[in-house]
């Protein structure tokens, strides 16, 4: 369950509540970004799955973003997103193909945000554009490897918000690398941090870094 502040006259309404249905009630779900996440149990990763880290108010979790891209069956390619804004999607597709020359006009994209979240933050446009590219070409993502940054009409990846917060984040699920806008970590203390990190500036060298 979803629970979502309106109105709220002791601090702010951009928090989310998620809480689990159990045999006496609801109860909180204190660590929220194990619950996105697909356990892995035989080792195995799939292709078009990608973990990207976003914000929900002044809370961080990680979400999983599933892509699906096969070739149209009829006539006109269909475009299916859940929990993602459509418009934005078709705005990254063309980015994947203008400056990475992917030719996906004629392929059926679905896109689905796990766990039933509608997320508005742009830090989770790279992890679409690498699950959408992660499922066209058949290759998995590490499932240890995590990814924010936004997204620009150049292709250039720009740096996002709160960057310490979603690096802790990721550091405490047990990821082992974390792909960040170039330039995002200026003043930060990076000594204390134990996970890989690996700054981008264009998404060619995301995508180069990811499946050369």
């Amino acid at each position: 369950r979803l629970l979502r502040a309106i109105k709220n006259r002791f601090g702010s309404t951009s928090e989310l509540g998620i809480y689990e249905m159990c045999q006496r009630g609801l109860r909180e779900v204190k660590n929220p970004s194990e619950m996105l996440l697909s356990t892995h149990t035989d080792g195995e990763d799939l292709s078009g799955i990608s973990i990207g880290v976003t914000m929900e108010g002044i809370r961080s979790f990680l979400i999983e973003v599933q892509a699906l891209v096969s070739t149209a069956a009829y006539g006109t390619p269909q475009r299916s997103v859940n929990g993602f804004d459509s418009k934005r999607m078709n705005m990254l597709l063309a980015v994947l193909e203008k400056r990475a020359g992917f030719k996906l006009a004629a392929k059926d994209v679905f896109l689905n945000i796990a766990g039933g979240l509608k997320v508005n933050d742009p830090a989770l446009d790279l992890a679409v554009i690498c699950s959408v590219l992660s499922s066209n070409i058949d290759i998995p993502i590490p499932h240890t490897t995590c990814i924010t940054g936004e997204v620009g009409l150049s292709g250039e990846i720009r740096p996002v918000g709160r960057i310490e917060q979603r690096i802790r984040e990721a550091e405490k699920l047990g990821m082992d690398t974390i792909l960040i806008p170039r330039g995002n970590l200026k003043g930060i203390d990076t000594s204390s941090f134990s996970i890989r990190m690996i700054e981008i500036a264009k998404v060619e060298e995301a995508l180069r870094t990811l499946f050369a």
